[in-house]
């Protein structure tokens, strides 16, 4: 099937057909080409596959969810358009005093793609600076044969599971029901059954791209940032054709972009992007928060499918 009709054809009959489960939240999630969708989100994303043209110095993240987006959006932000200021007490220039990172750095389907599916943001000021949580198939090929900018973030799946399922408790659970039951949802998120997922599939499309295409891809762990943030500042920062040698720079931006004052700005404790508050995309941003919660049973089983998933692959997420 052509993509270019796949955005028109993608209407309430086609969800008929499509495998259905109910994913996090009481959510019912569509499994189109082996991954899952909203009802929402799917006629966006392939709008956006069959639309969306690629400028060669865009600037894309990608990502399943959960996994650091929003700490990568406010560093990417700074590196590309921040002039440091030395003086904490002055947030003038300081975009992330006033915006939300999502709205610096929107999801390209949900705010381009909704209400118009052959949007044209050829117009937006360059470089653009695009947010994606689709698998890398799903992506336009403007994207992929472009010269275009990916930077991918991923982290131990075990995190990603519990940092989700609190996402979708803060924001979709119904009162009088509380929030999903730990073990039902780790359950159908091991099955794969979750928004975008399956997650090790996601991961590896793009893991796989990268090794072909390292200029253009760059594969960044949750975990490395937060044990270096320094060297992988400077890393993304070069990858980005920006690089810094300034201590003082790097400083200054690990400072703006931290999560304790991110989630501590005026800006970020109101307001919601897509019925998501934006309190709860700052949470805890720690590593190894999943044994707060998992069983030595659910870790083995969790882990074991990514070993199995990830097997051959040349891929490791430190998992154990």
């Amino acid at each position: 099937m052509e993509t270019s009709k796949n955005a028109q054809t993608c209407s309430s009959t086609i969800f008929d057909v499509l495998p259905v489960e109910m994913g996090l939240g009481g959510r019912q999630l569509y499994q189109w080409e082996d991954f899952w969708y909203t009802n929402l989100y799917l006629p966006q994303c392939l709008a956006a596959r069959s639309y969306f043209q690629a400028h060669e110095d865009d600037v894309i993240i990608a990502s399943s969810m959960k996994t650091g987006t929003t700490w990568l959006k406010a560093l990417i932000w700074c590196i590309m358009h921040c002039k440091p200021q030395h003086d904490d007490n002055n947030n003038d220039d300081d975009a992330l005093v006033k915006n939300n990172p999502h709205l610096l750095m929107p999801v390209l389907e949900l705010k381009f793609f909704g209400e118009y599916p052959k949007a044209d943001i050829s117009g937006m000021p360059s470089p653009r600076l695009l947010q994606t949580h689709v698998p890398y198939m799903m992506l336009s090929d403007s994207v992929k044969e472009s010269n275009c900018k990916i930077v991918y973030i991923t982290r131990d799946p075990k995190d990603v599971f519990v940092s989700l399922w609190h996402f979708y408790n803060a924001n979709h659970a119904k009162p009088e029901q509380g929030p999903d039951p730990l073990d039902e949802a780790f359950d159908k998120y091991c099955k794969g059954i979750h928004p975008i997922g399956p997650f090790h599939d996601h991961v590896l499309s793009y893991w796989k791209e990268s090794l072909k295409r390292p200029g253009k891809i760059l594969f960044l762990k949750y975990e490395e940032l937060k044990r270096d943030p320094k060297g992988q500042l400077q890393k993304l920062a070069s990858f980005l054709g920006r690089p810094i040698a300034e201590e003082d720079v790097i400083d200054n931006i690990l400072w703006r972009c931290s999560l304790e004052r991110l989630k501590n700005l005026e800006v970020n404790q109101n307001g919601s992007l897509v019925g998501c508050t934006y309190k709860s995309f700052f949470r805890l941003g720690s590593v190894g928060d999943w044994k707060n919660y998992l069983s030595k049973e659910m870790k083995d089983r969790l882990d074991n499918i990514t070993r199995m998933k990830f097997e051959s692959s040349g891929l490791d997420l430190e998992i154990s």
